[in-house]
C-alpha cells in the first residue's frame, strides 16, 4: 500500500497540503465516532433511509479525505464500505447483524490506520484483507449462514398519483457529468460559484498548479458575473475533485459538467439543476446525477418533486446565499485549542484570584471616605474576577456523554462475547464535569459496567426462568448532589449473594461475622485479590480490578458505595468532589493556622459551650445540635497545632457535610468566605491524610485546603 508522509502527497513547495493533516485526522475522527454510533443505534428490521444515508456520508467524507492526502489503506477501506452501504441505502441488500458486524471492525481498523498516519508510518500496519474480502462478500450478497442478504421484493404499492406532465415524460440519459472512473482522462467544464470576490476561484487554479499528476486548467467566459468558468482535463473523479476544492469553497458552490456537454438552451439549464440540486442536497451525491453510481434512488414522489428542488437551488446568486450565509455562520459557533492553552489559562486566572485577594486583605484598614474611587475599583475587580473565574472554568468542563458514549460498543462486544442479552440506558448524559476528572474516571467506570455484564447480567434462559426479560438493563447515570458528581452504576442482574461472599472471605482468612451488615459486606469485595468468579476468563475473575476501582476514586477524593439485593440486582455508586482549579472556601482559624473548608461542604456553624459536648468511648465526643449527635472533631489534635496563647480555645463548631454523614469541626475562629486558588500538594510536596490541596492566601502565606470527605470517614470509622 502507497503511503505517504512528504509535503502533501507529492505537493509542491508552494503548496503543503500537510498544512491540513490535523484538521483532517480530527474531522475523521468525529466522522468513525458518529458512524459508530448510528451503527449501534440502528434498527436491522427497519432500517430509516435518512440513517443509511447518514453513515454513508460518514464513510464518504472519511474516502475523499484519505484519497486527497495520499493515505490510500484507509481511502481503499472506506471505499469497500461505501460499496456496501449504497447497496443498502438502495435497499437492494436486507441489513443484517453480520454487515453492522463488519463496518464497526473497519471504522476501528481505520482509526488505527489514520493513528499510524498521523504517528508519521510508526508502528506494523494494519491488516485489511480479511475485512476487504468479507465486505465484499457481503456486498454481493454472500452471508454467512445462508441467510438471505438481498432484499426482498417491495410489496405491491398503491397506485401512485399521476405526475406532472414534465415529471412523466422519460428521464433524458444524464450528460453533464460522465461517470467519474478512477485513471479515465477526461475534459471537464467547471463552474465556481456564486462568489463575493472572483480571486477566491485562484485558489482552484492553484491546486492544479501545485499538485502534479492532478492535470491541467485554464480559464473559460463566465455565464454569470460573479462566477468563474474553467476547462480542466484530468483523470481525477469528480467525488475526489470535489473532496480537493471544498477546503477553498463550498461543495455547494462547485458546478462540474462534462464539457462537451450543451452550453445553453433548454437542455443546459435543465442539466445544470440536475447537478446544482444533487450537490446541495445534504450532500448526499456531492456533484453526481441523482441516478449516477452511489447515488440513492429516488421513489415517484421524489422525482415528481425534483424539477421544482432543482430549480429553486439553481436560481443563481440569491438563492445560494443563505446557505453559505448559514453554513458560515454554524462553522463560526465552535473553535478548536489545545488543552494547554485552556490551562494555561487557568493558571492566569488562579495567580489574578490570588492578587486580587492581596488588594482586598490590603485595602480593609483605608477610609472609605478617602479612598472611595479606590475601593469601588477593588469591588468591581472583586466582581469582574469572579465571573472571568466562572467563565474559564467552563471551558474545562465537558459532558458526561463524553464518557457515556464509550459504552455501548464496548457492552456489545462483551454481550455477544458472553452470549448475553444486554440493554445500556443512560440518564444526566449533560451532566458537566472538569475535563482532568473525565479522564481519570473512565477506567473504574469501564471495569464497573463490564463487571454488570459479566457477573451481573444472567444469560437469557436463566433470566426467563426467574421471570425475568431476557434481555438485561444496565443504567449508567450522572448527577449533582451538592458540591459532588455523583456516578451510578445499575443492573438487574443477579445481585451480589451474602452468603458467598462471606464464604469467600473466609477462605482469603479474612476475619468476618454473620453480624456484618449488608453494606460492611458489599465492601468486601473491594479487598485485593478478591473475587467470586467460578472460572478465570479473560473478561473477569482473576482478583484484579474492584480494589483498584476504589484505590483510583480515593486517588480523587471520592468514594464508591454498593447496594445490592440478591435476585434483584447490584448498584455501584461513584461520589467524586468537583474538583476544580479555583473554588469557594471558607477559612477558618485553629490558634495561628489557617485552614480552607470547601464552601459547597459547609452546612451551619454555632458557637459551643463546653458542657454541650459528651465524652463517649475510647475518648470519641459527640456534639448534640437538634436533637442529633454528630461526632466532634477537634482540628487542634488532628494537626497537632501548637498553642501559643493559653487564653484562645475552640469554642466553635463548623458542621460539615460529605458522603450523606456530617460531623462537627472544632475550631477557634471564623475568618471569612473567599475564592481560593487550589494548588496539588501531591504533585508539589506528597499527600498528607485529610488535606486534599493547599491555597496562596492574599498575605502570601500558605493554608492546607481540607479533605471533608476523609475527615468524615474518619469519624464514622
Amino acid at each position: 500500500m502507497a503511503e505517504t508522509y512528504q509535503e502533501g502527497s507529492g505537493a509542491g513547495a508552494d503548496f503543503d497540503l500537510s498544512q491540513f493533516y490535523q484538521i483532517f485526522f480530527e474531522e475523521a475522527g468525529e466522522n468513525l465516532d458518529q458512524m459508530e454510533q448510528m451503527l449501534l443505534d440502528l434498527d436491522l428490521s427497519s432500517a430509516d433511509d435518512e440513517e443509511l444515508n447518514g453513515i454513508f456520508r460518514c464513510a464518504h467524507s472519511i474516502k475523499g479525505g484519505s484519497a486527497t492526502f495520499g493515505f490510500s489503506d484507509v481511502a481503499e477501506l472506506t471505499h469497500q464500505m461505501e460499496s456496501l452501504l449504497d447497496r443498502l441505502r438502495r435497499h437492494e441488500l436486507q441489513p443484517i447483524p453480520q454487515m453492522v458486524d463488519v463496518l464497526l471492525e473497519s471504522a476501528d481498523a481505520s482509526r488505527s490506520l489514520l493513528a499510524r498516519h498521523q504517528a508519521g508510518g510508526q508502528g506494523e500496519a494494519v491488516s485489511t484483507t480479511s475485512l476487504v474480502r468479507r465486505i465484499s462478500e457481503l456486498a454481493a450478497g454472500l452471508v454467512p449462514g445462508d441467510a438471505p442478504a438481498v432484499a426482498p421484493p417491495p410489496p405491491p404499492a398503491a397506485p401512485a398519483p399521476t405526475p406532472a406532465p414534465q415529471a412523466a415524460a422519460p428521464a433524458p440519459e444524464p450528460k453533464v457529468v460522465t461517470p467519474a472512473v478512477a485513471g479515465q482522462a477526461r475534459t471537464l467544464e467547471i463552474q465556481i460559484g456564486p462568489l463575493d470576490r472572483l480571486e477566491q476561484a485562484d485558489a482552484i487554479k492553484e491546486l492544479f498548479r501545485d499538485i502534479p499528476g492532478l492535470g491541467a486548467i485554464r480559464d473559460i467566459e463566465s455565464p454569470q458575473a460573479n462566477t468563474r468558468s474553467f476547462v480542466v482535463e484530468t483523470t481525477s473523479t469528480n467525488d475526489d475533485l470535489l473532496d480537493l476544492f471544498a477546503f477553498h469553497v463550498a461543495k455547494e458552490q462547485v458546478l462540474i459538467r462534462d464539457a462537451a456537454a450543451p452550453a445553453s438552451g433548454a437542455a443546459a439549464d435543465e442539466d445544470e439543476e440536475t447537478v446544482l440540486a444533487a450537490g446541495a442536497a445534504g450532500g448526499e451525491a456531492y456533484g453526481f446525477f441523482s441516478e449516477a453510481p452511489g447515488a440513492p434512488r429516488a421513489d415517484a414522489a421524489h422525482a415528481a418533486q425534483a424539477p421544482a428542488q432543482a430549480l429553486k437551488v439553481a436560481a443563481a446568486p440569491k438563492a445560494s446565499e443563505p446557505k453559505v450565509a448559514m453554513q458560515a455562520q454554524m462553522e463560526s459557533t465552535t473553535i478548536r485549542v489545545d488543552v494547554k492553552k485552556v490551562d494555561q489559562l487557568i493558571n492566569l486566572v488562579g495567580e489574578l484570584v490570588i492578587t486580587q485577594a492581596m488588594l482586598a486583605q490590603n485595602s480593609r484598614g483605608l477610609d472609605a471616605g478617602a479612598y472611595q474611587q479606590l475601593l469601588a475599583g477593588l469591588a468591581d475587580l472583586d466582581r469582574n474576577t469572579r465571573d472571568l473565574q466562572e467563565s474559564v472554568m467552563s471551558i474545562r468542563m465537558i459532558p458526561m456523554s463524553i464518557v457515556f458514549s464509550r459504552f455501548p460498543r464496548m457492552l456489545r462486544d462483551l454481550a455477544n462475547k458472553l452470549g448475553k442479552k444486554v440493554e445500556l440506558v443512560t440518564l444526566g448524559e449533560a451532566t458537566e464535569l472538569d475535563k482532568g476528572l473525565v479522564e481519570k474516571i473512565t477506567d473504574p467506570l469501564t471495569h464497573l459496567v463490564r463487571n454488570s455484564c459479566d457477573h451481573g447480567i444472567e444469560m437469557p434462559a436463566d433470566r426467563l426462568a426467574k421471570g425475568k426479560s431476557e434481555h438485561g438493563t444496565i443504567t449508567l447515570s450522572a448527577s449533582h448532589q451538592g458540591g459532588s458528581i455523583v456516578i451510578e452504576v445499575r443492573d438487574d442482574g443477579r445481585g451480589l449473594s451474602r452468603e458467598k461472599i462471606l464464604s469467600k472471605a473466609q477462605e482469603r482468612g479474612i476475619e468476618v461475622s454473620e453480624q456484618m451488615s449488608d453494606a460492611e459486606v458489599w465492601q468486601l469485595i473491594f479487598a485485593p485479590g478478591f473475587s467470586t468468579a467460578d472460572e478465570v476468563t479473560d473478561v473477569s475473575g482473576r482478583g484484579v480490578g474492584m480494589d483498584v476501582v476504589k484505590r483510583n476514586i480515593a486517588a480523587l477524593n471520592g468514594s464508591v458505595e454498593i447496594d445490592s439485593a440478591e435476585g434483584y440486582g447490584m448498584k455501584v455508586s461513584v461520589r467524586l468532589p468537583l474538583t476544580l482549579a479555583i473554588m469557594d472556601g471558607m477559612s477558618v482559624g485553629v490558634s495561628d493556622e489557617v485552614y480552607i473548608l470547601p464552601l459547597s461542604s459547609v452546612v451551619e456553624s454555632f458557637q459551643v459551650n463546653a458542657d454541650d459536648v459528651s465524652t463517649v468511648a475510647q475518648g470519641s465526643q459527640l456534639v448534640k445540635v437538634r436533637d442529633e449527635y454528630m461526632p466532634v472533631i477537634a482540628l487542634e489534635k488532628i494537626f497537632q497545632v501548637p498553642r501559643f496563647d493559653p487564653n484562645k480555645s475552640s469554642n466553635i463548631m463548623v458542621v460539615v457535610e460529605a458522603d450523606g454523614s456530617r460531623v462537627a469541626l472544632l475550631v477557634d475562629e471564623l475568618l471569612g468566605q473567599h475564592q481560593v486558588v487550589v494548588k496539588n500538594l501531591e504533585s508539589n510536596y506528597r499527600k498528607v491524610p485529610n488535606v486534599s490541596g493547599a491555597t496562596i492566601l492574599g498575605d502570601g502565606t500558605v493554608a492546607l485546603i481540607l479533605d471533608t470527605g476523609g475527615l468524615v470517614r474518619r469519624a464514622r470509622h
